[in-house]
C-alpha cells in the first residue's frame, strides 16, 4: 500500500482540491447556456434537501472510519481495520437505501409541498440514487485515508469531476427538447454518473490492495479467521460493538456539519428578515445577501483547498500518533498544519483587504461588494486556522467538543444578525459584523479546547511572524498597483501587482522561518533538489 507522510498527503489532497475547484467553474458557466436560468433553478432547488440526506447518513462515517482505521493500523491488527470497512459498509448502504426509497416515496409530497414547485419532481427522482452511492463512497474514502493513503481519494475526486461536467452538460443537452424540467433532471443525471465513476475508481482501488495485501487469499488474513467463535450470536456482538464506536465519533461529527447547515439556513432567514425590519427593499435586501454569500464568502475561502486537506490528512495522522501515545508527533503536526494554514491564508487576505476593489472587478465585474470583503478580509486567517484545529479536536475523541464551539458561535452569530442588520445604519454590514464575531468566537474556542486537552501553546510567535510579512506585502501591493504603472490594462495591473508582491512574501516567508526545507524534502516533487 501507498502509505504517505503527513506532508505528502495533504500536498496530494490539495492538488485534488485545486484540480476539482478549477473543472468545477466549467458547468458553473455553461449550463445555463443549455438550460437557462429556470432550468438551473430547478436543477438547484432539490439539491439542499440531498445534501441534508447525505449529511445525515454520511457526514461523520469519513472520519470516525479514517480515526479507527489508523488506530488499527498502528496497534498492528489489520482484521480490526477490516471489521470497521465492513460494519461501515453494512450500516451506510443499509441506511442509504432507506432514505432512497423514503425519497421516491414522498417525491410528490416533497417536491409540491416544500421545494414548492411541482416540476422538480423529475430532479428529485434522479438524484435519489446519489444517496447511497455517496454513502458507500464515503467510506472507502475513509478507509483509505485511515491507511494514510490519500491517492485513491484524490484521483477518485478528480475522475468523479471529470465525469460529471461531461454528464451534466450532455445528458441536459439531450432531453432539453422534452421540456426544460426533463433537461434539469438530466443534469443531475449527470451528477449521479459522475459520482458512480467516483465509486468504481474507489472499489478498483481497494481490489488492488486487497490482492496486494497478504492473507487475503488464506484463511490466516480474513477477518472469519481471527475469531474463533464465529457464531451468528459472536458476529453480532463484534458488529453492535464495532458499528457504536464508529457512530460514537460520527454523531457528534454530523451534528457538527447540521448545526452548520441549520446555521446556513437560519442565518439567510434572519438576515433577510432583519433588513426588512430595517427598511431596505426586498429586491436590494436578496441583492446584498446573494453578494455577501455568493461573492465575498466564495473568494474569502479560496485558500480553503489547502485547509480542507490539512483536516482530511490531519486526522488519521493525529490518531494513529494518539494511538502510540507519541505526544511529540501530535504536537509537530499540530503545530505544521497552523503553520501552513497561516502561511498560505495570509497573502490571500492581504490581497483581499488592499486590492478589494479591483478584485472585484475582475472576478465578478461588480466594484460595489468590495466594501463588504475588505471589512472580512483580515479576519479569514482565524478562519483558515479554524479548520485544522476542529480537526484536531476530532482525531482527539473531543469531536463533542467542537460541536458545542461551533453552536455557541452559530447562536451568538444569529442573535447579532437579528440586532446588529435591522439597523438602517448598518444593514448588511451588521450581518458582517456578525459573522465576523463568528469567526473569532468559534477559532478562540477551538484554540483554547485543544491547548487544554494537549497542554499545547498555540504559535503566537509564527502568527506574529506572518501577520509582519502580510502587512509588509500588502504595503507592496498597494504601492505596485496604485503608483508603479504596469501597463497592458487594469487586469495586467493587478495581476503583476500581486505576483511582485506574492514573490515579496515568500521570500519574508523564507527569512523569518516559516517555510520549512525540511517539510520540503518531504514531497517527491522536491526530494530530489535536496540531500537528506
Amino acid at each position: 500500500m501507498n502509505k504517505q507522510t503527513f506532508i505528502q498527503g495533504t500536498m496530494i489532497l490539495l492538488a485534488a482540491s485545486i484540480v476539482n475547484r478549477i473543472l468545477g467553474f466549467i458547468p458553473r458557466i455553461l449550463l445555463p447556456r443549455v438550460i437557462g436560468a429556470e432550468g438551473v433553478g430547478l436543477y438547484q432547488l432539490g439539491y439542499p434537501f440531498f445534501l441534508v440526506i447525505v449529511t445525515l447518513i454520511a457526514g461523520g462515517i469519513p472520519l470516525a472510519v479514517a480515526k479507527l482505521v489508523a488506530e488499527a493500523e498502528s496497534a498492528g491488527t489489520p482484521e480490526r481495520s477490516k471489521a470497521i470497512l465492513r460494519t461501515s459498509l453494512i450500516f451506510a448502504t443499509g441506511a442509504g437505501l432507506f432514505f432512497t426509497v423514503l425519497c421516491v416515496a414522498l417525491a410528490p409530497l416533497v417536491t409540491r409541498y416544500i421545494l414548492t414547485d411541482p416540476r422538480v419532481y423529475q430532479t428529485f427522482l434522479a438524484m435519489s440514487p446519489m444517496i447511497v452511492i455517496v454513502a458507500v463512497s464515503s467510506v472507502f474514502r475513509g478507509y483509505f485515508q485511515g491507511k494514510q493513503d490519500m491517492i485513491p481519494s484524490a484521483v477518485s475526486s478528480i475522475l468523479e469531476t471529470v465525469a460529471r461536467i461531461i454528464c451534466v452538460l450532455w445528458f441536459s443537452f439531450l432531453l432539453l427538447p422534452m421540456g426544460v424540467e426533463y433537461a434539469a433532471a438530466g443534469a443531475m443525471l449527470g451528477v449521479v454518473v459522475g459520482e458512480i465513476a467516483g465509486m468504481a475508481v474507489l472499489l478498483w482501488q481497494y481490489r488492488r490492495l486487497k490482492r496486494r495485501e497478504p492473507g487475503t487469499n488464506g484463511s490466516s488474513g480474513s477477518l472469519e479467521a481471527s475469531e474463533p467463535s464465529s457464531g451468528i450470536g459472536e458476529k453480532y456482538k463484534t458488529f453492535s460493538a464495532t458499528l457504536r464506536k464508529i457512530l460514537r465519533i460520527a454523531i457528534p461529527v454530523t451534528g457538527g456539519r447540521l448545526v452548520g447547515s441549520l446555521s446556513y439556513l437560519l442565518e439567510s432567514i434572519t438576515t433577510a428578515q432583519s433588513l426588512a425590519i430595517a427598511g431596505i427593499a426586498t429586491a436590494v435586501a436578496t441583492a446584498q445577501y446573494g453578494a455577501l454569500q455568493g461573492m465575498v464568502i466564495p473568494l474569502l475561502l479560496l485558500p480553503g483547498a489547502l485547509t480542507s486537506a490539512l483536516a482530511v490528512s490531519l486526522v488519521p495522522s493525529l490518531a494513529e500518533a494518539q494511538a502510540r501515545g507519541d505526544h511529540r508527533t501530535i504536537h509537530l503536526r499540530l503545530h505544521q498544519s497552523i503553520r501552513l494554514a497561516l502561511v498560505t491564508g495570509a497573502p490571500f487576505a492581504a490581497i483581499m483587504y488592499v486590492l478589494a476593489g479591483p478584485l472585484c472587478e475582475l472576478v465578478y465585474n461588480n466594484g460595489e461588494i468590495a466594501g463588504m470583503l475588505k471589512i472580512m478580509a483580515p479576519f479569514a486567517l482565524l478562519l483558515y486556522v479554524q479548520t485544522p484545529l476542529q480537526a484536531t479536536l476530532q482525531a482527539l475523541d473531543k469531536p463533542g467538543r467542537a460541536l458545542v464551539n461551533t453552536l455557541i458561535g452559530a447562536i451568538v452569530k444569529i442573535i447579532l444578525i437579528f440586532y446588529l442588520a435591522s439597523n438602517p445604519t448598518l444593514g448588511i454590514y451588521g450581518a458582517i459584523l456578525a459573522i465576523i464575531v463568528n469567526f473569532v468566537i468559534v477559532t478562540l474556542l477551538h484554540g483554547q479546547s485543544v491547548a487544554k486537552a494537549l497542554n499545547y501553546r498555540l504559535p503566537l510567535l509564527d502568527l506574529a511572524k506572518v501577520v509582519c510579512a502580510m502587512i509588509i506585502m500588502a504595503g507592496a501591493a498597494s504601492y505596485l498597483y496604485h503608483e508603479v504603472p504596469m501597463g497592458g490594462g487594469e487586469g495586467v495591473q493587478f495581476l503583476a501587482s500581486v505576483s511582485l508582491s506574492g514573490i515579496l512574501y515568500l521570500i519574508l516567508s523564507g527569512l523569518l522561518g516559516l517555510v520549512d526545507l525540511h517539510d520540503l524534502k518531504r514531497l517527491p516533487l522536491f526530494r530530489r533538489w535536496f540531500k537528506a
